[in-house]
């Protein structure tokens, strides 16, 4: 035990990131749910400050011009861009997850060749993205195939105009392989959409690069933008011109305050947008990438790596033989930035992560027999990584 305590605090002194932790508004808790929710980031509470006193309270409707409000929604998707790999221009934020994914799904539906008419789902998706896109394509006239990431390379047909997948998934922590996906979902003549809620801001997705058509993602995960922070929408520059929202909102209008009753779609990634942003929770978004500064995806990434190896070899030395099994894969290539543990006894997963968390570990579960812990490279270290393992054993030992 002594020798892993060493290691860990050599580890940490040996951090480029270490730093990072203190901008954040954390205490002694070993805090490992920021794959859920992000800490918050010191600075975004001054922000909000001004932004209630200063630009709405003084300034009132003046701020929609002269503080930037206006703006705000592609404003702040080009500073979420380059931690998704993606130029500027393409990414706008506002709405919630499930909004963007409804919007992703219908208007690749119709981006499709004629003729294509099946919607291909990650069978293993977070249940909302399975839900919504079963409603666009009872909307669309399309067929939903809900199947694994693994298969979809073999259940590609001539009939396929989209897939839908997660890029890591939510409960195994597993990364799915986006640029190989991708690439064989093109190759079929589809379009690929992918949800990004678990990967921004753990780890490079590179958009651009592997040539995906559309995205989405929250930012109140990695990405530390608070509860109900907006999510956002990546449309690949060359689809642009031809993306067909199927909610045209009056923000999203080429002449917005003409209040014309025809709509005609503004240009770029404006045409994401639906209605009035919000504004102070995608201010307080905007403030808390202020962290990023300075930090590259590939460092978070390889010190999310280290961390959960660290992880997997405090827990395996610590716990009791048999008690909780690793899901998460081994693999650098094929892991995302959390472990999850299987309970021998589906029963103790409750009871267990409750007993963690009074005493001072903060992770999850999801139901019935999986424990998830997950690593924010910003301000989780090794010592957490060893404290939350040794804590685990002694809970499991009781």
């Amino acid at each position: 035990m002594s020798d892993l305590y060493e290691r860990a605090q050599a580890l940490d002194a040996a951090d480029e990131l270490v730093g990072r932790r203190e901008l954040f508004a954390l205490d002694d808790t070993v805090y490992l749910d920021g794959n859920s929710l992000g800490a918050l980031p010191r600075h975004v509470a001054a922000r909000m400050q001004d932004v209630i006193t200063r630009e709405w309270g003084s300034l009132r409707i003046r701020s929609w011009d002269e503080s930037g409000w206006w703006t705000a929604p592609e404003r702040i998707g080009d500073r979420i861009a380059p931690l998704v790999g993606a130029a500027a221009g393409q990414i706008v934020v506002g709405d919630s997850t499930s909004v963007n994914v409804f919007k992703a799904v219908v208007a690749a539906s119709r981006l499709a060749a004629d003729g294509r008419d099946e919607i291909l789902v990650d069978a293993t998706t977070f249940p909302t993205d399975g839900y919504i896109a079963e409603s666009a394509a009872r909307m669309t006239g399309h067929r939903i195939v809900p199947v694994s990431p693994a298969d979809v390379p073999a259940a590609l047909g001539p009939r396929t105009a989209v897939v839908l997948l997660n890029h890591v998934d939510y409960r195994t922590g597993r990364l799915h392989d986006l640029p190989g996906l991708t690439a064989a979902v093109h190759a079929a003549g589809a379009l690929a959409v992918w949800d990004l809620c678990h990967s921004a801001g753990a780890l490079p997705v590179g958009l651009d690069a592997h040539g995906v058509d559309l995205a989405i993602g929250c930012t109140y995960k990695y990405l530390n933008g608070g509860p109900g922070s907006p999510a956002y929408l990546y449309v690949a520059e060359r689809h642009q011109a031809a993306f067909d929202s199927p909610l045209p909102g009056w923000t999203s209008h080429a002449d917005p305050f003409g209040m014309t009753p025809e709509y005609t779609p503004a240009d770029g990634s404006v045409r994401g947008r639906v209605g009035t942003p919000d504004i102070l929770s995608m201010l307080a978004l905007e403030a808390a990438l202020d962290v990023w500064e300075g930090v590259t995806v590939e460092a978070v990434r390889a010190k999310s790596l280290a961390l959960t190896d660290f992880f997997l070899e405090c827990v395996a030395a610590y716990v009791p033989e048999g008690r909780v099994v690793p899901v998460t894969p081994v693999s650098h290539s094929e892991r995302g930035s959390q472990v999850s543990l299987r309970c021998e006894n589906a029963d103790d997963t409750e009871p267990v992560m409750r007993a963690l968390i009074e005493r001072g570990v903060v992770g999850d579960l999801r139901r019935p027999d999986v424990l998830r812990f997950g690593f924010t490279p910003l301000y989780v270290g090794f010592a957490d990584a060893e404290r939350a393992a040794r804590i685990l054993a002694e809970v499991l030992a009781a």
